[in-house]
């Protein structure tokens, strides 16, 4: 059966997926970018390299699947829509759609990175129809931690307009960098989730706030600090998680007060881990996707690709 390609190469993970007609959900293949142990990512050139030689393998991954052939094919080629949005990573990607398109003779289309996690979300949470009206969306990731205005548009699907974000250091950075110093590897989010669910204690943290965004910078420098005075390392992974819980809480109030009693969508990597999903989904009701459509993937993409062509 033929089908819908979607590539996406972030400064995380090589992914693709493959969405043939008639299907409810893609198949995916995808790699995590190798990181050294105690080191905090990678550098865009290192990125770019490491995508070069890993969407190959990715893409092959694919074969059974694209046996019916590809209708079209679509990457994402910045990180927001955004004038000036651009990062070199996603290049290696929408080269490769360009190939693609170029040597099968189909249509080729680019949306951005943030638009393939919302499209991820909605895929996994089994809720497209959301679409179809504006609602309220969360990507928290590395290198994001973004509220969005999303609305539905005839040129491009979905647009998503930043309403609310961190004014400093972003949730998944966060993560991270509280890993690094309890010693948990690159990208830390399952490890740190894992150790702080050994915690004996839970903390009520009260978030900073602006508005709609929010400062986070803070909470690194609070878990140094725990850390220094010899506060266990589950104590202080769950200090770190039960901060980023306030401040997306935090963040989801003010949006619902400016704009309304909108639907939720929670995406990004940050939002896979389940302490967050748990109380945001108990507090607001608001929509989650399985990690394997949270993290980084080309399900959305493909979605992307497919509604394009299927509109018309």
């Amino acid at each position: 059966m033929s089908g819908y390609l979607g590539l996406d190469t972030s400064n995380y993970t090589t992914s693709a997926a493959y969405w043939p007609q008639g299907a409810d959900k893609p198949q995916q293949a995808k790699q995590l970018l190798p990181v050294k142990m105690g080191e905090m990512g990678l550098r865009q050139s290192d990125a770019v390299f490491h995508h070069t030689r890993q969407l190959p393998d990715v893409m092959e991954r694919l074969t059974e699947a694209m046996s019916g052939g590809i209708l079209a094919v679509a990457a994402s080629d910045r990180p927001q829509q955004v004038d000036g949005s651009y990062m070199p990573c996603f290049l290696v990607g929408a080269g490769a759609a360009r190939q693609l398109g170029a040597a099968l003779g189909v249509p080729v289309h680019f949306f951005t990175h943030q638009q393939g996690h919302i499209m991820a979300a909605l895929t996994g949470a089994d809720c497209l129809y959301l679409r179809q009206a504006p609602f309220l969306a969360f990507h928290v990731s590395g290198g994001t931690t973004d509220a969005l205005l999303v609305e539905p548009d005839a040129d491009c699907i979905i647009r998503c307009r930043v309403v609310g974000h961190s004014l400093d250091l972003k949730a998944g950075q966060l993560i991270d960098r509280v890993g690094g110093m309890l010693g948990l590897p690159f990208p830390a989010g399952p490890a740190l989730e894992a150790l702080a669910a050994q915690a004996q204690s839970t903390y009520r943290v009260r978030p900073t706030l602006k508005g709609c965004d929010c400062h986070l910078s803070g909470v690194e420098n609070q878990c140094r600090d725990r850390l220094a005075a010899g506060e266990p390392p589950a104590e202080v992974a769950r200090f770190c998680l039960d901060s980023v819980r306030a401040a997306v809480t935090g963040m989801t109030e003010a949006l619902l007060v400016q704009y309304g009693d909108l639907p939720l969508v929670y995406a990004g990597g940050v939002m896979s881990n389940q302490m967050l999903k748990q109380t945001l989904t108990d507090r607001f009701g608001g929509h989650f996707a399985p990690p394997i459509y949270s993290a980084d993937n080309a399900a959305g993409i493909a979605c992307l690709c497919k509604m394009r062509e299927e509109d018309r």
